[in-house]
């Protein structure tokens, strides 16, 4: 395993596996044996950095979620994990009622849901402190003064490490942070977005952006990151669900579009002159990539891990990843 600083605090930074797991569906579709199995493995093979949130998962049984979180309490239990394995976990996305959605009715941004929403969090992991805490979705409704000091509230009490941020505008990161500079008060460091080798549309309105997808990472994200040389990207659906390898799933209409097929052909073809499978090329065009990213790939079976894993190791040289880049 290989390793990356995330946190530009020397008190609150930490260093993690460049590659982290995303446990969004342990306990709910992936059963406990087999989700104990994924998280024994990962760790075992040098992986210290996973990911859930307070809302996971919610839409599988029409509830509020936590499935998540309470599996991982379980296995942190019974596996003596301690602090040596980084949990990042996510608040505001979690529906205020079964039945609800993040769409329709999402807990938000208050200092008071921020709170109540950590302390659940913990309860359930088992944790007197979480590392990374996402404000997981926009709350348009919460002044931006008052998400940032309940967040800021609990890096002072020392509940939560490091601050993160995810499916937000570009402005509105850069809002919040530039008002916690000012108040001297600890701001956003890692930034999670949907980021892959493929470039979906993103004019495409959704539930939550009426002017297209703000949710990935795109041409003014991006631009950020390499302006703001401490902050992290963490990918999620890094490898879109298995759409490089299967072709039995179709893509969704955002990435229907020429550039995809041009893209598509081309990561396979680096996998073949590599030995490597189209995932593994993707995730390692990632991890070594100049804006400094952080996949997240979930797994469903430790066959699936496995192969995450080896991309690791998986160096691309400096031709295929111009040629992965020049392609458009």
């Amino acid at each position: 395993m290989r390793y990356r600083t995330i946190g530009a605090t020397p008190a609150t930074r930490r260093e993690v596996s460049v590659l982290s797991l995303g446990a969004m569906l342990f306990g709910s579709v992936t059963d406990e044996a087999t989700s104990f199995a994924i998280l024994d493995r990962f760790v075992e093979a040098g992986g210290t950095f996973i990911d859930t949130s307070g809302n996971y998962a919610f839409w599988t049984d029409g509830g509020q979620g936590g499935h998540s979180e309470e599996l991982l309490g379980r296995w942190r239990r019974s596996r003596g994990v301690g602090g040596e394995i980084v949990i990042a976990t996510k608040v505001g996305g979690r529906p205020l009622a079964p039945g609800t959605s993040y769409t329709d009715n999402p807990e938000g941004l208050s200092a008071k849901i921020i709170r109540e929403s950590a302390e659940r969090s913990m309860e359930r992991m088992g944790l007197d402190r979480i590392d990374v805490l996402y404000a997981h979705i926009e709350d348009p409704r919460t002044p931006v003064e008052e998400t940032v000091e309940g967040f800021a509230a609990l890096v002072a009490e020392g509940l939560v490490g490091m601050l993160g941020v995810s499916n937000h505008a570009a402005w509105r990161v850069e809002r919040a942070r530039a008002l916690a500079a000012r108040r001297g008060l600890p701001g956003y460091e890692i930034l999670q977005y949907s980021h892959s080798y493929l470039r979906p549309r993103v004019d495409i309105p959704d539930a939550l952006f009426r002017d297209g997808n703000l949710g990935s990472a795109g041409p003014d994200l991006m631009t950020y990151l390499r302006e703001e040389p401490e902050l992290v990207l963490v990918a999620y659906s890094p490898l879109l669900s298995g759409r490089y390898t299967r072709a039995d799933k179709e893509f969704p209409p955002d990435y229907r579009h020429p550039g995809v097929d041009a893209r598509l052909a081309k990561v396979r073809e680096i996998a073949a002159e590599t030995g490597a499978s189209a995932n593994q090329v993707v995730l390692a065009w990632q991890m070594g990539h100049e804006v400094p990213i952080i996949p997240l790939a979930g797994a469903s079976s430790v066959a699936q891990l496995e192969e995450n894993l080896a991309a690791v190791d998986l160096e691309l040289t400096a031709e295929q990843r111009a040629a992965l880049d020049a392609t458009h």
